[in-house]
């Protein structure tokens, strides 16, 4: 059957197509193509933009910001630094490996912290992170691990935002709760420096968080993306509650013991890996544990960066799914239903059966690959 998909399209296109100087160093920055005094020419045709001030809705900057990286949409970031398409390969992200020990990634959603003021800093590092006993990856990361940490807050909560950039590219914050202009806001910052902002969730839900500079595949594929939950004005039933974010891996070989994310293996989308929080099948040898009679709410947020999530309960039905924002949005009695790549949806059971109930992504060449965990029910 003919591929009737649309291709990129090649360099020899972009030498044909009339166009400005300025577009064709973007096209051509945007297909990976080194050439030569690239950056230069982007310095010479680039203006910097102001930075907006502190307010509520705004953002500030402080540190070693750049006057050419005001936007996650910047051509100029990663893929000219490498000067290829990249891999996660950077100073520091294999340092100390050997002896990294292999951790379970704590799934229960956290309180909710007092007040309807949450001041909010993470950091940007490019470290290891051991995803099984025996596979470190080369991580770009939010705090240091895959995911970054859950995030618990209000419907309409005051969230002040502030990253910290400890890492040796420039990399930016865009929330997926927040409306906000992102062209401030989620602006890519260079090493050393910080970037804050403060925005208010309309809506409460399941949210993806990610790093939005460019190429937004490679650094959302390198393991830098987390859930936020924002709760509705009033409170629902009382339950056990977990998050669970999917996210797919595109590994290099090892080399000294650690596997770097790849990007062009990303643009393939077929994964040597997937998992929920980051680590392949870690909730079958280290099951979640719920009591007979408990009210269960998964939060399944999906990070990708390209692959969807049919979230299904082996031998149990969801009472309730959320679609949108709760309480609102709800469906009945669903056995399977899709969350797309940066999407995030809230599903919830009764557990009154007593048993082991593995919970997968139904779409099973994504499920055996790792997104799959064990829910024991006890007496």
């Amino acid at each position: 059957m003919p591929d009737n998909r649309p291709s990129a399209p090649l360099p020899s296109d972009l030498m044909s197509r009339p166009t400005s100087r300025r577009a064709f160093l973007s096209r051509a920055t945007a297909l990976g193509i080194a050439i030569p005094g690239i950056g230069a020419a982007f310095e010479a045709c680039a203006k910097p933009e102001p930075m907006a001030g502190g307010a509520a809705g705004q953002s500030s900057a402080t540190g070693a910001t750049h006057p050419h990286l005001p936007n996650p949409d910047s051509r100029l970031d990663s893929a000219l630094k490498h000067g290829k398409h990249p891999s996660s390969e950077t100073p520091g992200s294999a340092e100390g490996a050997a002896k990294l020990p292999f951790h379970r990634y704590d799934p229960v959603l956290p309180p909710l912290s007092p007040g309807r003021v949450k001041q909010i800093h993470m950091t940007v590092r490019e470290v290891p992170v051991r995803i099984l006993p025996d596979t470190v990856v080369a991580a770009w990361t939010f705090d240091g691990d895959i995911p970054g940490p859950i995030v618990h807050v209000r419907q309409g909560d005051t969230v002040e935002f502030t990253l910290t950039n400890h890492g040796t590219l420039p990399h930016s914050m865009d929330f997926h709760a927040a409306q906000i202009n992102p062209k401030t806001a989620f602006r890519s910052v260079a090493p050393g420096g910080s970037v804050s902002y403060t925005f208010s969730p309309k809506y409460a839900g399941a949210f993806l968080y990610h790093c939005g500079t460019s190429p937004v595949l490679m650094h959302l594929g390198s393991g830098m993306f987390g859930a936020i939950i924002v709760d509705p004005p009033t409170p629902l039933a009382p339950a056990k509650e977990f998050v669970l974010v999917q996210s797919e891996f595109y590994l290099n070989e090892a080399k000294n013991g650690v596997a770097a994310f790849d990007y062009n293996r990303m643009l393939s989308s077929e994964p040597d890996l997937t998992a929920f929080n980051g680590r392949p099948s870690q909730y079958s040898n280290a099951p979640i544990h719920v009591k007979r009679g408990d009210r269960v709410r998964f939060y399944v947020v999906v990070a990708g960066p390209t692959q969807s999530c049919g979230f299904h309960v082996v031998g149990e039905q969801f009472d309730t799914v959320y679609l949108g924002s709760p309480p609102g949005n709800a469906i009945h009695g669903v056995q399977t239903f899709s969350v797309t790549a940066g999407g995030g949806m809230i599903f919830e059971l009764v557990a009154d059966v007593p048993g082991e109930f593995v919970f997968v992504n139904h779409s099973f060449g994504h499920g055996q690959k790792g997104a799959i965990g064990t829910l024991v029910v006890d007496e």
